[in-house]
This record gives structure tokens, sequence and C-alpha cells, in this order.
């Protein structure tokens, strides 16, 4: 288990100084959790300043499908969408690489310039890494029960249904294409990436989970921060801890702000970044 002042003291160190800002960076006002007594399971909210080298960061947009199985989640990544691509197309600009990463269907971008561009990236080897499995059971237990897949659409059942990234989202030229972890670390040491900016859904499963997720990245040496209100959590109110959606959402942040990466929101992001060039945008239809 790490301990928040050692998060504290690295995030400080490898994002940077708050006086020593470089060219293409931004100040980033993030937020974590403490836990002051050792002895003393309480923990406590704690903000803290660096710097994001925009040209040394990424963002990995997770699982944002066309379609859920679950229309609870359906709606609401909808919802993150309208909100999220703004947001990308001012990161785009600054000069931050935009990584869309919807599992599972890869089909749909067969040939596509931003997959190929994920397809021939000068391999690397990354360091050894135990199986997403395993990376879950090293994990604390989450706050959350979501052994019921966390639909809270009553009759909803898993299925496969999505096709494709939510069309909201715009892939513009110079946008990576991949669901593969070993192909995004290629692509993010032939960028010469070490800060990984995280949205998408859900918070409780793909974003800590996947092999491109913030358990298997972290472990690879790349720093991690999940944009906290671009996301969300598969959590079914009628299961432990019994609370409303939002909240349960609000205890998978804190429990990844604790153990796995401090969060920042989509409006402090952008506050500050520079504007480049406008983007010649293109949506896959």
């Amino acid at each position: 288990m790490r301990y928040i002042s050692t998060i504290l003291l690295c995030a400080l160190i490898v994002i940077g100084p708050v006086s020593a800002q470089p060219t293409d960076s931004k100040r980033l006002h993030m937020r974590t959790r403490i836990r002051p007594f050792h002895n003393v399971d309480s923990w406590t909210e704690a903000h803290f300043d660096g710097t994001l080298d925009n040209h040394k960061t990424a963002i990995i947009i997770t699982d944002m499908w066309d379609k859920h199985w679950c229309a609870g989640a359906t709606n609401r990544v909808q919802q993150i969408a309208d909100k999220m691509d703004p947001v990308l197309d001012q990161a785009r600009r600054a000069g931050i690489l935009i990584i869309h990463a919807p599992s599972g269907t890869m089909d749909f971008y067969a040939k596509t310039p931003g997959r190929l561009l994920a397809q021939n990236a000068p391999q690397s080897v990354p360091p050894d890494s135990a199986s997403p499995e395993e990376l879950k059971r090293q994990d604390v237990p989450l706050p959350i029960d979501d052994s019921d897949e966390g639909c809270d659409t009553p009759g909803d059942k898993p299925h496969d249904v999505w096709t494709r990234e939510i069309s909201t989202l715009v892939v513009a030229p110079g946008d990576i294409i991949s669901d593969k972890g070993t192909e995004i670390y290629d692509v993010f040491k032939e960028h010469h990436i070490d800060t990984i900016l995280y949205m998408g859904v859900h918070a409780n499963m793909c974003i800590l989970s996947r092999p491109f997720g913030v358990r298997q990245m972290s472990k690879w040496g790349f720093r991690c921060i999940l944009v906290r209100d671009l996301t969300d959590a598969m959590y079914n109110p009628a299961s432990r801890p019994f609370v409303s959606h939002a909240a349960g959402t609000e205890l998978v942040i804190e429990h990844i702000e604790r153990y796995w990466a401090p969060t920042v929101t989509s409006d402090d992001l952008l506050l500050g970044l520079k504007d480049g060039p406008p983007t010649t945008s293109s949506k896959l239809k």
C-alpha cells in the first residue's frame, strides 16, 4: 500500500514544482487523500499544485462507447461526451496527445489513420507486469459492491452491444486509436509521454483495470491523473453501501485518490491551456 506522503512528494517532483513552469506547460490544481496517522484508518481530502508539460501529456478516453448494455450507463455516457468533446479540442490544440480507447471495437477503425498510427509505432518492451486480474487482487477492496455488474436500470443484462466510440467525440488528425496496452505504451515511448489524464468510463472497472488503465500504466511508470467530472461508475444503489449512484461514483473516485492517482476537474484542466491553431477535425460516421 502506498502512503500519501510519498505520493505528494513524487507528484511535486515529477509533475514539476509550481515555481518552474516550462514552455507549453500549465499549473494544475489536484486533489488527493491523505492518511495523517499510520495507525488510524482515517483519510482527509488534500490539495496540491503541480505543472503539466502539455507535450509530455496524453489523454486516454476510456470505453466511451456508442451504446452500453445498461441504459442508465448509456445515458450518462452521452452526458459526459457532450462536456468532454470541447475539453478534448482545447487539449489537442494545446499539444496534448489524444488516445481514443473504445475497447473491443477496433474492427470499426481498421485502416483508419488513428488506428494505423498506433499499429505502426516503433515497438518497445514494457517492464514486466502482472495481469489485470492479479493487479486487481493486489488493490485494496473497492468501497462499493459492483458484483452485480453495477447497472441501475432494472432488467438490463450484460451483452455485447457497442460497436464504436460515441460519435459525439471527434477523432482529429494525429489522434491515436487503440485498446491495447502495449500499443499505447509504444505510442507513449515514441512521443515521450510521461503523464496520462484519464477520462471516460467506468472508474471502478475499465479506468482501473484495462490493459491501458491506471493500475497497469502506474506499474509501467507513468504518472496518472483522473479527470473526476468526466467519469462515471458502474454502481447499482440497490447494492452496498446503499447510496445514490452519484455518491457511489464519488466513493470510487475517493478510492482512486487514496491508492492510485490524484484527480482534477475539467474546468481546472482547461484553465490556462495555451491555444494553438484550430484543429481540423472529422467525425467518423
